[in-house]
């Protein structure tokens, strides 16, 4: 069998099983998700969709359905379309279209918490034990109730799934947040926190050209879980380079485990960047943008990931339109401490 991820407008995805060659719309229906439909013979569009990730044919598409250029950058149709490895699809409409069921909440427990800088700490939970499956894509987020309250906070999978459901959360730690005072103060192992998750639309598509990640601070954490993925796969036959942006040098961190990416994953280099570095930094220093050649990414196709802080990802949106790059692929995914 193979796992389908479908992803949808409004940053909810829902997963299936699909057989080997089976119709993407049949497996959905045969799930109890409706993706809408009209004509089934591949000609109204109604049904239409993308695949992001994964290996696919088609059987008969009209061309008044889908053009050759859309086909050309991976238009499907779900009616049409026989699933051949484990994929991910989008659509332009919401889920509620699908399916109304609320994203799927289930327990973990705390396993451990790791400071990993001045000011993050990675929370490692247990949800070995739940009872409903997790299932998410790198790059994605899951929201997380902070133990004894009702307060809830998001966070990115700061890994790739995995079969053990051992999870980590890269973590900001605020002056004054209710995870952060928790995870500073109050934890013990064993606390039970409850789950909601996959959600956002942020995750790894199909590669077929360069890939630039561009990390703010905690924005590394999404980045993490798709490098793993791509290092489990024995690469992706393209250069991966990754830009790693923080305030000062005691917020680097996961730096042991990016230099082991950097090991597994070929053809793949990452660059922490500081921004007010102190006279013992020796990498580079002030904003990402300083460090990028414009001249070269004009002229590569390329696509670009990018995910920090609603300031970082604004500048950094407002210098490639200002250098032209407009013409390259973005997937972004903008975060807010949204009180720690």
């Amino acid at each position: 069998m193979h796992q389908v991820a479908l992803n949808f407008l409004d940053g909810r995805t829902l997963f299936l099983e699909a057989q080997p060659g089976e119709r993407l719309l049949d497996a959905a229906l045969r799930q109890g998700v409706k993706i809408p439909m009209d004509c089934r013979e591949g000609v109204c569009a109604t049904c239409r969709g993308r695949c992001d990730r994964g290996d696919y044919s088609q059987d008969y598409v009209d061309s008044e359905a889908l053009s050759a250029a859309e086909l050309a950058e991976r238009a499907v149709l779900s009616c049409q379309t026989r699933v051949l490895s484990d994929a991910a699809f989008s659509f332009d409409f919401d889920s509620s279209l699908c399916l109304s069921a609320p994203p799927a909440r289930l327990a973990a427990v705390v396993s451990r918490v790791e400071p990993v800088s001045d000011s993050c700490a990675v929370l490692c939970l247990d949800a070995s034990a739940a009872e409903s499956a997790l299932s998410f894509l790198p790059g994605q987020y899951a929201r997380l109730r902070v133990p004894g309250g009702e307060q809830w906070r998001a966070y990115s999978f700061a890994h790739a799934p995995s079969v053990d459901k051992q999870l980590r959360f890269l973590v900001r730690l605020l002056p004054d947040g209710a995870m952060s005072n928790y995870l500073r103060n109050g934890w013990r192992a064993g606390d039970r926190i409850e789950l909601e998750a996959p959600l956002g639309s942020f995750y790894l598509r199909h590669i077929d050209k360069p890939v630039l990640m561009l990390a703010g601070g905690t924005g590394l954490s999404a980045f993490l879980g798709m490098l793993e993925q791509l290092a489990e796969q024995g690469g992706c036959g393209q250069p991966v380079t990754l830009y790693y942006g923080v305030n000062r040098e005691g917020d680097l961190c996961e730096l042991s485990r990016l230099r082991e990416l950097a090991e597994r994953l070929p053809g793949f280099a990452w660059h922490p960047v500081v921004m007010a570095a102190g006279d013992g930094w020796s990498g580079k220093r002030g904003l990402i943008p300083k460090h990028l050649d414009a001249d070269a990414l004009r002229a590569l196709a390329a696509d670009i990931y990018l995910c920090g802080p609603p300031p970082m990802v604004d500048a950094m949106r407002d210098w490639l339109r200002r250098h032209g790059c407009e013409h390259l692929k973005l997937y972004l995914e903008k975060f807010a401490d949204s009180g720690g």
